[in-house]
């Protein structure tokens, strides 16, 4: 059975939400209270619409969100998507919900209310600022066969969680190996029992982009 998502508010947000739900099978309707913007949601084929202001309950009972099984709040304003989001939780029993929040030093505030997700452009793009500069610092990623596989040099500094393991104790994507760990002026090619020590750049070998994955679990960041 197709699982239900409403969205509410937000015209160009969810505009794109929905046509990417829709394409990967859920079943999507959207709330809006400004009609031009509900007349542009019309134009998404198996989209239903409905014209009102969701922080109202009687329009969340007109558009059935007692059905749904996730409601995504994507208004403007910060506390319309958390009255949004309490409301079809407790009201309507809505078994999640998603509150977009403009403000990041709401987030945990969200949370205590009990939104399950929260979701913040601004912490979104510092996190990806600040995670690149940290690979950028800590590892050389170099494509080959034409960006298929990355091979990345990575150091294992005295905090990373690999200390002391063992290599079939890494918990690596599938499409990941170590080929090779340089330790002081030793070049080793490890096996399953290969233990990693502090102060070892290891060479991984990956495919599919999942690199980064791999770095994380060896960095811990």
């Amino acid at each position: 059975m197709k699982k239900r998502v409403l969205l509410i508010g937000g015209r160009n947000k969810a505009k794109s939400l929905a046509l990417s739900l829709i394409n990967r099978g859920y079943k999507v309707s959207a709330i809006n209270n400004n009609y031009a913007d509900c007349m542009k949601l019309t134009e998404i084929d198996k989209l239903t619409v409905f014209h009102g202001d969701g922080t109202k309950p009687f329009v969340l009972e007109d558009s059935e969100a007692y059905k749904c099984d996730i409601a995504i709040a994507l208004t403007s304003k910060d506390e319309d998507n958390l009255v949004i989001c309490e409301l079809c939780k407790k009201k309507f029993n809505i078994k999640k919900t998603v509150a977009l929040v403009s403000d990041p030093k709401k987030t945990e505030f969200f949370y205590k209310m009990g939104i399950d997700s929260v979701v913040c452009a601004i912490s979104a793009v510092t996190n990806i600022i600040e995670q690149q500069a940290f690979l950028d610092e800590m590892t050389k990623v170099i494509p080959v066969v034409e960006g298929r596989i990355q091979i990345a040099e990575v150091p294992v500094l005295e905090d990373a969680p690999v200390v002391g393991k063992k290599l079939w104790e890494i918990n690596l994507p599938k499409e990941v190996i170590i080929g090779c760990i340089l330790r002081g002026h030793e070049t080793m090619v490890p096996r399953g029992d290969t233990r990693i020590l502090a102060g070892d750049t290891l060479l991984i070998i990956s495919g599919n982009n999942q690199e980064l994955k791999a770095i994380k679990e060896i960095t811990g960041r």
